[in-house]
């Protein structure tokens, strides 16, 4: 095995990244106002900021699922057993004994075990339940001619607050889990040059160096 910095993050996928923490952020926000949970923004610019950038992040969405299926990239989000809990013994307390971590990134499979369970748990449940609770609170001017309209809003709303709590808190999670191994810089960094020093069989670099030459970088003498 040998070490190379590999471009594991194409392009797309960090503008993907970054515009969505930005517009996840700005709902957050926005919605804890709607929530009187702050009064920075008054509650009309508050709402009308919320429904714009849910719909550029419904968008940028939209893009995304095209890119992760024509690119073949879902593979790095189907779930796997394996390895899943020595993940979790090590952010148990593993990690506070200074052991390594467990997974080994490999240009194949860069997310460890716990991290696609969370982002699949995300992308097919909560991020879902966002969007239907969403367009259903934006529309009840079309169904509350409905009997008990009102009781179902309230179910709606409750459900939407609900999947903006899922989605904080692992952002919270997310954000903590940034800071132990290597370190926030270390593990940010990647996400904004799209390179990260991974181990590489000699069959994986011969292929690289063959076929994919633009994903690794040359190291430095």
């Amino acid at each position: 095995m040998s070490k190379r910095q590999v471009k594991i993050y194409p392009r797309f996928e960090r503008i993907w990244h970054w515009t969505q923490v930005l517009l996840i952020l700005t709902l957050l926000f926005t919605g804890m106002g709607l929530n009187g949970l702050h009064h920075i923004i008054p509650f009309g610019p508050a709402v009308i900021f919320h429904t714009i950038a849910a719909l550029l992040l419904l968008v940028l969405w939209i893009f995304a699922t095209f890119w992760l299926f024509t690119t073949g990239t879902w593979r790095q989000f189907v779930p796997t057993l394996d390895g899943l809990v020595d993940v979790i013994r090590f952010y148990a307390y593993g990690v506070f004994k200074g052991e390594k971590h467990p997974h080994k990134k490999v240009i194949w499979r860069k997310h460890n075990p716990l991290q696609i369970l969370a982002y699949f748990g995300l992308k097919v449940a909560v991020f879902p339940l966002v969007w239907i609770t969403g367009i259903l609170y934006m529309s009840y001017n079309f169904w509350e001619h409905i009997p008990d309209a009102g009781f179902y809003l309230n179910i709606v709303a409750n459900l939407h607050l609900l999947a903006a709590y899922i989605v904080a808190a692992f952002i919270i999670i997310h954000l903590y889990l940034l800071t132990i191994g290597h370190g926030f810089r270390a593990h940010v960094k990647p996400m904004i040059t799209g390179y990260e020093e991974i181990d590489l069989s000699p069959e994986e670099e011969a292929y690289l160096i063959k076929d994919e030459p633009w994903r690794l970088k040359e190291p430095q003498s």
